[in-house]
Protein backbone atom coordinates (compact mmCIF):
# COMPACT_ATOMS: atom_id res chain seq x y z
CA UNK A 1 0.00 0.00 0.00
CA UNK A 2 1.27 3.20 -0.62
CA UNK A 3 2.76 5.31 2.04
CA UNK A 4 0.79 7.47 4.46
CA UNK A 5 2.92 10.66 4.69
CA UNK A 6 3.71 14.48 4.35
CA UNK A 7 5.12 13.95 1.23
CA UNK A 8 2.78 12.07 -0.37
CA UNK A 9 -0.46 14.32 1.27
CA UNK A 10 2.03 17.11 -0.43
CA UNK A 11 1.34 15.15 -3.87
CA UNK A 12 -2.11 14.48 -3.65
CA UNK A 13 -3.24 18.23 -2.52
CA UNK A 14 -1.43 19.45 -5.82
CA UNK A 15 -2.76 16.96 -7.93
CA UNK A 16 -6.25 17.49 -6.77
CA UNK A 17 -5.40 21.33 -7.49
CA UNK A 18 -3.95 20.17 -10.98
CA UNK A 19 -6.11 17.42 -12.56
CA UNK A 20 -9.57 17.67 -10.50
CA UNK A 21 -11.33 15.45 -8.25
CA UNK A 22 -12.09 12.52 -10.38
CA UNK A 23 -8.72 12.13 -11.98
CA UNK A 24 -7.38 12.44 -8.01
CA UNK A 25 -9.63 9.53 -7.10
CA UNK A 26 -8.40 7.41 -9.74
CA UNK A 27 -4.93 8.22 -8.68
CA UNK A 28 -5.78 7.53 -5.13
CA UNK A 29 -7.43 4.87 -5.64
CA UNK A 30 -4.23 3.18 -7.76
CA UNK A 31 -1.91 3.87 -4.78
CA UNK A 32 -3.88 2.49 -2.04
CA UNK A 33 -3.60 -0.81 -3.61
CA UNK A 34 -1.30 -3.59 -2.99
CA UNK A 35 1.58 -3.71 -5.48
CA UNK A 36 4.54 -6.17 -5.95
CA UNK A 37 6.92 -3.74 -5.33
CA UNK A 38 5.56 -3.09 -1.69
CA UNK A 39 8.04 -5.72 -0.22
CA UNK A 40 11.08 -4.57 -1.80
CA UNK A 41 14.16 -4.88 -0.41
CA UNK A 42 17.50 -3.94 -2.26
CA UNK A 43 19.83 -6.57 -1.04
CA UNK A 44 23.94 -6.19 -1.77
CA UNK A 45 25.78 -8.30 -3.80
CA UNK A 46 27.44 -10.54 -1.17
CA UNK A 47 30.41 -10.08 0.06
CA UNK A 48 32.25 -13.00 -1.56
CA UNK A 49 30.75 -11.91 -4.87
CA UNK A 50 32.01 -8.27 -4.48
CA UNK A 51 35.34 -9.87 -3.84
CA UNK A 52 35.21 -11.62 -7.30
CA UNK A 53 34.80 -8.99 -9.04
CA UNK A 54 37.29 -7.08 -7.14
CA UNK A 55 40.12 -9.47 -8.36
CA UNK A 56 38.77 -9.69 -11.88
CA UNK A 57 41.85 -9.07 -14.19
CA UNK A 58 40.92 -6.86 -17.62
CA UNK A 59 43.40 -6.68 -20.44
CA UNK A 60 41.98 -3.60 -21.51
CA UNK A 61 39.78 -2.05 -19.27
CA UNK A 62 36.91 1.10 -20.21
CA UNK A 63 37.56 3.71 -18.27
CA UNK A 64 34.97 6.28 -16.61
CA UNK A 65 35.05 9.80 -15.64
CA UNK A 66 32.36 10.81 -12.92
CA UNK A 67 31.04 14.21 -13.22
CA UNK A 68 29.61 15.44 -10.12
CA UNK A 69 28.34 19.00 -9.44
CA UNK A 70 28.74 20.41 -6.09
CA UNK A 71 26.56 23.44 -4.20
CA UNK A 72 26.65 23.23 -0.61
CA UNK A 73 26.69 19.81 -0.22
CA UNK A 74 25.65 18.71 3.30
CA UNK A 75 29.16 17.26 4.38
CA UNK A 76 27.28 14.01 5.38
CA UNK A 77 25.79 13.32 2.02
CA UNK A 78 28.85 14.33 0.89
CA UNK A 79 31.18 11.77 2.08
CA UNK A 80 28.40 9.00 1.28
CA UNK A 81 28.24 9.59 -2.07
CA UNK A 82 32.69 10.04 -2.59
CA UNK A 83 33.00 6.57 -0.69
CA UNK A 84 29.92 5.07 -2.29
CA UNK A 85 32.22 5.71 -5.61
CA UNK A 86 35.66 4.59 -3.63
CA UNK A 87 33.57 1.43 -2.94
CA UNK A 88 33.33 0.52 -6.18
CA UNK A 89 34.57 -3.05 -7.19
CA UNK A 90 36.14 -1.88 -10.60
CA UNK A 91 38.78 0.58 -10.28
CA UNK A 92 38.85 2.27 -13.44
CA UNK A 93 37.58 5.73 -13.02
CA UNK A 94 38.07 9.28 -11.75
CA UNK A 95 35.44 11.05 -9.46
CA UNK A 96 35.43 14.97 -10.66
CA UNK A 97 33.47 17.09 -8.49
CA UNK A 98 33.02 20.40 -9.41
CA UNK A 99 31.99 22.42 -6.76
CA UNK A 100 30.27 25.82 -7.88
CA UNK A 101 29.55 27.03 -3.73
CA UNK A 102 31.08 29.87 -2.35
CA UNK A 103 32.83 28.73 0.55
CA UNK A 104 34.72 26.07 -0.97
CA UNK A 105 36.82 24.81 2.18
CA UNK A 106 34.72 22.57 3.37
CA UNK A 107 33.87 20.11 0.66
CA UNK A 108 37.59 20.81 -0.44
CA UNK A 109 38.87 19.42 3.09
CA UNK A 110 36.59 16.72 2.85
CA UNK A 111 37.84 15.64 -0.80
CA UNK A 112 41.47 15.92 -0.07
CA UNK A 113 40.78 13.50 3.09
CA UNK A 114 40.52 10.08 0.80
CA UNK A 115 44.19 10.95 -0.50
CA UNK A 116 43.42 9.13 -3.89
CA UNK A 117 44.38 10.52 -7.35
CA UNK A 118 40.98 9.31 -8.45
CA UNK A 119 38.81 12.20 -6.87
CA UNK A 120 39.56 15.26 -8.51
CA UNK A 121 38.02 18.56 -6.46
CA UNK A 122 37.85 21.37 -8.96
CA UNK A 123 36.20 24.87 -7.19
CA UNK A 124 34.73 26.84 -9.81
CA UNK A 125 34.66 30.51 -10.46
CA UNK A 126 30.97 31.11 -9.55
CA UNK A 127 27.89 29.30 -9.95
CA UNK A 128 26.51 29.40 -13.64
CA UNK A 129 24.01 26.41 -13.05
CA UNK A 130 23.66 23.04 -13.10
CA UNK A 131 24.63 22.18 -16.82
CA UNK A 132 27.16 24.80 -17.30
CA UNK A 133 28.83 23.62 -13.84
CA UNK A 134 29.18 20.12 -15.08
CA UNK A 135 29.96 20.48 -18.64
CA UNK A 136 33.05 22.72 -16.47
CA UNK A 137 34.83 19.63 -15.28
CA UNK A 138 34.74 17.84 -19.33
CA UNK A 139 37.97 19.14 -20.08
CA UNK A 140 39.25 16.93 -17.06
CA UNK A 141 37.70 13.78 -18.16
CA UNK A 142 39.82 11.20 -19.28
CA UNK A 143 37.62 8.17 -19.22
CA UNK A 144 36.35 6.29 -22.24
CA UNK A 145 32.85 6.87 -21.19
CA UNK A 146 31.80 10.00 -18.77
CA UNK A 147 28.69 9.06 -16.21
CA UNK A 148 26.76 11.47 -14.32
CA UNK A 149 25.93 10.96 -10.57
CA UNK A 150 24.04 13.64 -7.91
CA UNK A 151 25.80 15.33 -5.27
CA UNK A 152 23.67 13.84 -2.77
CA UNK A 153 23.03 9.92 -4.19
CA UNK A 154 24.48 6.81 -3.99
CA UNK A 155 26.06 3.66 -6.51
CA UNK A 156 25.95 0.72 -5.66
CA UNK A 157 29.50 -0.69 -5.33
CA UNK A 158 29.17 -3.40 -8.39
CA UNK A 159 27.64 -0.63 -10.72
CA UNK A 160 30.50 0.37 -12.94
CA UNK A 161 31.59 -3.16 -12.33
CA UNK A 162 28.30 -4.32 -14.08
CA UNK A 163 28.74 -1.68 -17.03
CA UNK A 164 32.68 -2.56 -17.73
CA UNK A 165 30.92 -6.00 -18.07
CA UNK A 166 28.13 -5.05 -20.10
CA UNK A 167 31.10 -3.23 -22.60
CA UNK A 168 33.22 -5.77 -22.37
CA UNK A 169 29.90 -8.61 -24.44
CA UNK A 170 29.01 -5.93 -26.16
CA UNK A 171 32.32 -5.71 -28.03
CA UNK A 172 32.55 -9.01 -28.09
CA UNK A 173 28.82 -8.81 -30.53
CA UNK A 174 30.61 -6.01 -32.27
CA UNK A 175 28.62 -3.39 -30.62
CA UNK A 176 29.73 -0.23 -29.28
CA UNK A 177 27.88 1.05 -26.82
CA UNK A 178 26.94 4.90 -26.87
CA UNK A 179 25.19 5.04 -24.21
CA UNK A 180 24.21 2.65 -20.84
CA UNK A 181 21.67 2.61 -18.10
CA UNK A 182 20.97 0.82 -15.36
CA UNK A 183 17.51 0.35 -12.78
CA UNK A 184 17.42 2.26 -9.69
CA UNK A 185 15.67 2.81 -6.43
CA UNK A 186 15.03 5.65 -3.89
CA UNK A 187 16.69 5.91 -0.45
CA UNK A 188 15.57 8.18 2.40
CA UNK A 189 17.74 11.14 3.78
CA UNK A 190 19.77 8.39 5.70
CA UNK A 191 20.38 6.47 3.04
CA UNK A 192 19.78 3.32 5.10
CA UNK A 193 15.78 2.28 3.84
CA UNK A 194 15.23 1.63 0.04
CA UNK A 195 12.11 1.68 -1.55
CA UNK A 196 10.13 2.37 -4.79
CA UNK A 197 12.46 -0.11 -7.48
CA UNK A 198 12.33 1.35 -11.09
CA UNK A 199 12.97 -1.92 -13.32
CA UNK A 200 13.28 -0.14 -16.68
CA UNK A 201 12.29 -1.32 -20.12
CA UNK A 202 14.75 -1.87 -22.41
CA UNK A 203 15.69 1.35 -24.97
CA UNK A 204 12.37 2.85 -26.56
CA UNK A 205 12.55 5.79 -28.08
CA UNK A 206 8.71 6.43 -27.78
CA UNK A 207 8.70 5.63 -23.94
CA UNK A 208 11.63 8.02 -24.01
CA UNK A 209 9.59 10.59 -25.19
CA UNK A 210 7.20 10.04 -22.69
CA UNK A 211 9.51 10.85 -19.67
CA UNK A 212 13.42 10.25 -18.61
CA UNK A 213 13.05 6.55 -17.46
CA UNK A 214 16.48 5.87 -18.60
CA UNK A 215 17.52 8.45 -16.02
CA UNK A 216 20.56 7.23 -12.77
CA UNK A 217 22.84 5.48 -13.63
CA UNK A 218 24.09 6.47 -17.15
CA UNK A 219 27.34 6.71 -19.00
CA UNK A 220 27.78 7.87 -22.38
CA UNK A 221 30.51 7.40 -24.36
CA UNK A 222 32.83 10.18 -24.11
CA UNK A 223 33.57 12.00 -27.31
CA UNK A 224 29.72 11.70 -27.78
CA UNK A 225 29.09 13.94 -24.63
CA UNK A 226 32.11 16.12 -25.14
CA UNK A 227 30.68 16.90 -28.83
CA UNK A 228 26.88 17.39 -27.31
CA UNK A 229 27.41 18.81 -23.74
CA UNK A 230 24.82 19.88 -21.67
CA UNK A 231 22.36 22.45 -22.61
CA UNK A 232 21.74 25.54 -20.10
CA UNK A 233 18.35 26.30 -21.55
CA UNK A 234 17.03 23.21 -20.11
CA UNK A 235 18.62 22.94 -16.60
CA UNK A 236 16.61 21.12 -14.46
CA UNK A 237 16.01 18.55 -17.89
CA UNK A 238 19.57 18.86 -19.08
CA UNK A 239 20.24 15.09 -18.29
CA UNK A 240 16.97 14.29 -20.21
CA UNK A 241 17.79 16.80 -23.27
CA UNK A 242 21.27 15.46 -23.59
CA UNK A 243 19.81 11.55 -23.31
CA UNK A 244 17.10 12.73 -26.13
CA UNK A 245 19.76 14.12 -28.33
CA UNK A 246 21.82 11.02 -28.15
CA UNK A 247 18.71 8.50 -28.54
CA UNK A 248 18.26 11.00 -31.66
CA UNK A 249 21.58 10.58 -33.11
CA UNK A 250 21.38 6.67 -32.75
CA UNK A 251 17.95 6.64 -34.15
CA UNK A 252 18.98 4.05 -36.87
CA UNK A 253 21.42 1.79 -34.88
CA UNK A 254 19.11 1.69 -31.22
CA UNK A 255 20.95 -1.49 -30.16
CA UNK A 256 24.05 0.44 -28.91
CA UNK A 257 22.35 1.88 -26.24
CA UNK A 258 22.18 -1.05 -23.57
CA UNK A 259 20.65 -1.42 -20.52
CA UNK A 260 21.61 -3.47 -17.49
CA UNK A 261 18.75 -4.55 -15.63
CA UNK A 262 19.40 -4.81 -12.25
CA UNK A 263 19.42 -1.56 -9.43
CA UNK A 264 22.82 0.13 -9.37
CA UNK A 265 21.70 3.98 -7.96
CA UNK A 266 19.98 4.99 -5.10
CA UNK A 267 18.52 8.08 -5.60
CA UNK A 268 18.27 9.90 -2.26
CA UNK A 269 14.46 11.42 -1.26
CA UNK A 270 14.82 14.21 0.94
CA UNK A 271 12.69 17.02 1.53
CA UNK A 272 14.26 19.03 -0.99
CA UNK A 273 14.80 17.16 -3.43
CA UNK A 274 12.70 16.56 -6.88
CA UNK A 275 11.69 12.86 -5.66
CA UNK A 276 10.27 14.01 -2.32
CA UNK A 277 8.34 17.10 -3.67
CA UNK A 278 7.63 17.41 -7.42
CA UNK A 279 5.90 20.89 -7.07
CA UNK A 280 8.60 22.16 -6.11
CA UNK A 281 10.73 21.83 -9.03
CA UNK A 282 8.21 22.65 -11.49
CA UNK A 283 10.42 24.88 -13.90
CA UNK A 284 12.20 20.94 -14.11
CA UNK A 285 9.35 19.35 -15.96
CA UNK A 286 8.75 22.81 -17.89
CA UNK A 287 12.54 22.18 -19.47
CA UNK A 288 11.38 18.42 -20.17
CA UNK A 289 8.34 19.66 -22.35
CA UNK A 290 10.62 22.18 -23.99
CA UNK A 291 13.27 19.26 -24.45
CA UNK A 292 10.76 17.26 -25.87
CA UNK A 293 9.62 19.80 -28.17
CA UNK A 294 13.17 19.94 -29.49
CA UNK A 295 13.37 16.66 -29.86
CA UNK A 296 10.21 16.48 -32.04
CA UNK A 297 10.95 19.78 -34.33
CA UNK A 298 14.95 18.38 -34.72
CA UNK A 299 13.09 15.23 -36.60
CA UNK A 300 10.82 17.75 -38.65
CA UNK A 301 7.37 16.07 -37.36
CA UNK A 302 4.47 17.69 -37.00
CA UNK A 303 3.28 17.50 -33.58
CA UNK A 304 2.76 19.28 -30.26
CA UNK A 305 3.55 17.86 -26.98
CA UNK A 306 1.60 18.57 -23.77
CA UNK A 307 1.93 17.76 -20.28
CA UNK A 308 0.23 14.70 -18.64
CA UNK A 309 -1.62 14.06 -15.45
CA UNK A 310 1.44 12.99 -13.49
CA UNK A 311 4.34 15.48 -13.39
CA UNK A 312 7.50 14.95 -15.35
CA UNK A 313 5.24 13.05 -17.96
CA UNK A 314 4.81 13.74 -21.69
CA UNK A 315 2.84 13.35 -24.68
CA UNK A 316 3.79 13.91 -28.65
CA UNK A 317 0.62 14.87 -30.33
CA UNK A 318 1.11 13.92 -34.28
CA UNK A 319 -0.90 16.88 -36.48
CA UNK A 320 -2.51 14.13 -38.57
CA UNK A 321 -1.09 10.93 -40.16
CA UNK A 322 1.57 9.25 -37.69
CA UNK A 323 2.94 6.94 -40.53
CA UNK A 324 3.24 9.93 -42.77
CA UNK A 325 5.88 11.77 -40.22
CA UNK A 326 7.30 8.72 -39.04
CA UNK A 327 7.50 6.10 -42.12
CA UNK A 328 9.54 3.68 -39.28
CA UNK A 329 6.28 2.99 -37.46
CA UNK A 330 4.47 -0.02 -39.35
CA UNK A 331 1.43 -0.46 -36.91
CA UNK A 332 -0.13 1.63 -34.17
CA UNK A 333 -2.02 0.16 -31.57
CA UNK A 334 -4.77 0.90 -28.74
CA UNK A 335 -6.45 -1.28 -25.77
CA UNK A 336 -9.79 -3.00 -26.10
CA UNK A 337 -11.77 -2.49 -22.65
CA UNK A 338 -14.50 -4.84 -21.23
CA UNK A 339 -18.35 -3.93 -20.37
CA UNK A 340 -16.70 -3.46 -16.88
CA UNK A 341 -14.08 -0.59 -17.86
CA UNK A 342 -11.02 -3.06 -17.74
CA UNK A 343 -8.23 -3.82 -20.02
CA UNK A 344 -8.96 -6.86 -22.16
CA UNK A 345 -6.56 -7.12 -24.94
CA UNK A 346 -3.97 -4.05 -26.22
CA UNK A 347 -0.22 -3.97 -25.61
CA UNK A 348 1.37 -7.87 -25.81
CA UNK A 349 4.08 -9.18 -25.09
CA UNK A 350 6.83 -11.07 -27.54
CA UNK A 351 4.18 -14.17 -26.99
CA UNK A 352 1.44 -12.78 -27.01
CA UNK A 353 0.33 -12.32 -23.40
CA UNK A 354 -1.28 -8.72 -22.23
CA UNK A 355 1.09 -6.80 -20.66
CA UNK A 356 -2.12 -4.14 -18.55
CA UNK A 357 -4.83 -7.38 -18.89
CA UNK A 358 -7.73 -6.24 -15.96
CA UNK A 359 -6.21 -2.97 -15.62
CA UNK A 360 -8.91 -0.39 -14.88
CA UNK A 361 -9.55 2.37 -16.91
CA UNK A 362 -8.82 5.33 -15.72
CA UNK A 363 -5.62 3.47 -13.57
CA UNK A 364 -1.86 4.25 -14.57
CA UNK A 365 -0.05 1.03 -13.80
CA UNK A 366 3.68 0.46 -12.73
CA UNK A 367 5.35 3.55 -13.32
CA UNK A 368 2.45 4.96 -15.24
CA UNK A 369 3.82 2.96 -18.03
CA UNK A 370 -0.10 2.27 -19.09
CA UNK A 371 -0.56 5.82 -19.63
CA UNK A 372 2.37 6.37 -21.71
CA UNK A 373 2.54 5.58 -25.23
CA UNK A 374 5.31 2.96 -26.32
CA UNK A 375 6.85 0.45 -28.59
CA UNK A 376 5.53 -2.73 -28.60
CA UNK A 377 6.87 -6.12 -29.12
CA UNK A 378 2.99 -7.40 -29.86
CA UNK A 379 -0.04 -5.21 -31.01
CA UNK A 380 -3.51 -6.83 -30.44
CA UNK A 381 -4.98 -7.59 -33.96
CA UNK A 382 -8.47 -5.90 -32.85
CA UNK A 383 -7.05 -3.00 -32.18
CA UNK A 384 -4.34 -1.88 -34.50
CA UNK A 385 -4.28 0.57 -37.75
CA UNK A 386 -1.38 -0.49 -40.10
CA UNK A 387 0.67 2.01 -42.58
CA UNK A 388 -0.66 2.17 -45.45
CA UNK A 389 2.83 1.01 -46.50
CA UNK A 390 2.59 -2.27 -44.90
CA UNK A 391 -0.43 -3.14 -46.37
CA UNK A 392 0.70 -6.28 -48.89
CA UNK A 393 2.54 -7.41 -45.73
CA UNK A 394 -0.78 -7.50 -43.54
CA UNK A 395 -3.01 -9.05 -46.30
CA UNK A 396 -0.26 -12.08 -46.49
CA UNK A 397 -0.63 -12.75 -42.75
CA UNK A 398 -4.40 -12.54 -43.00
CA UNK A 399 -4.19 -14.64 -45.87
CA UNK A 400 -2.91 -17.64 -43.66
CA UNK A 401 -5.83 -17.17 -41.92
CA UNK A 402 -8.17 -16.93 -44.11
CA UNK A 403 -8.94 -13.58 -43.89
CA UNK A 404 -10.02 -10.56 -45.88
CA UNK A 405 -9.06 -7.10 -45.21
CA UNK A 406 -12.69 -6.53 -44.45
CA UNK A 407 -12.83 -9.03 -41.85
CA UNK A 408 -10.01 -7.94 -40.47
CA UNK A 409 -11.47 -4.09 -39.94
CA UNK A 410 -14.43 -5.85 -37.55
CA UNK A 411 -12.00 -8.25 -35.46
CA UNK A 412 -12.71 -6.12 -32.58
CA UNK A 413 -16.09 -8.14 -32.83
CA UNK A 414 -15.52 -11.55 -31.18
CA UNK A 415 -14.80 -14.28 -33.01
CA UNK A 416 -14.32 -17.95 -31.90
CA UNK A 417 -12.90 -19.41 -35.56
CA UNK A 418 -9.80 -16.77 -34.84
CA UNK A 419 -6.64 -17.47 -32.43
CA UNK A 420 -6.42 -13.81 -31.62
CA UNK A 421 -3.27 -14.33 -29.56
CA UNK A 422 -1.68 -15.63 -32.79
CA UNK A 423 -2.48 -13.66 -35.22
CA UNK A 424 -1.17 -10.81 -32.88
CA UNK A 425 1.59 -12.19 -32.87
CA UNK A 426 2.04 -13.17 -36.34
CA UNK A 427 1.42 -9.80 -37.68
CA UNK A 428 3.47 -8.12 -35.34
CA UNK A 429 6.33 -9.96 -35.98
CA UNK A 430 6.03 -9.95 -39.38
CA UNK A 431 6.09 -5.71 -39.39
CA UNK A 432 9.08 -5.97 -36.56
CA UNK A 433 11.34 -8.69 -39.22
CA UNK A 434 10.53 -6.04 -41.96
CA UNK A 435 12.25 -3.37 -40.19
CA UNK A 436 9.36 -1.30 -38.69
CA UNK A 437 8.59 -0.54 -35.35
CA UNK A 438 5.06 -0.68 -33.44
CA UNK A 439 3.63 1.62 -31.39
CA UNK A 440 1.02 1.78 -28.82
CA UNK A 441 -1.07 4.44 -27.45
CA UNK A 442 -3.19 4.17 -24.16
CA UNK A 443 -5.47 6.85 -25.62
CA UNK A 444 -7.03 4.75 -28.15
CA UNK A 445 -9.12 2.61 -26.38
CA UNK A 446 -12.33 0.67 -27.82
CA UNK A 447 -15.20 -1.63 -26.12
CA UNK A 448 -14.76 -4.74 -26.89
CA UNK A 449 -18.93 -5.52 -26.63
CA UNK A 450 -17.81 -9.77 -26.40
CA UNK A 451 -16.51 -9.79 -22.89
Amino acid sequence: MGKLNKDNLRKTVYYLKKNGIRNTMYAVAERLQPKETDSYTYKEPAEDVLDRQRKTTWENPVTFSILVPVYHTPAEYFKEMVESVLQQTYPYFQLILLDAGEEPEPLKTLAEEYQDDRVCYYKLDDNKGIAENTNAGIPYATGDYIALLDHDDLLTADALYEFATAIEEGKKQGIDYQMIYSDEDKCDGDGKSFYEPHFKLDFDLDLLMTNNYICHFTAIKADVFKELQLRGEYNGAQDFDLVLRVAGRFMSAPQVICHVPKVLYHWRCHRNSTAANPASKMYAYEAGKRAVESFVTERGWNASVEHLKHLGFYRVNYEGDIFKQRPEVGALGGSLLGPKGRIVGGLRTADGALVYEGLKHGFSGYMNRAALVQQAEVLDIRCMNINPACRELLEQCLQEYGLTMAEFQQLHIPRKDIDIKALSVKVSKTLKEAGYVLVWDPWWEQLHSGE
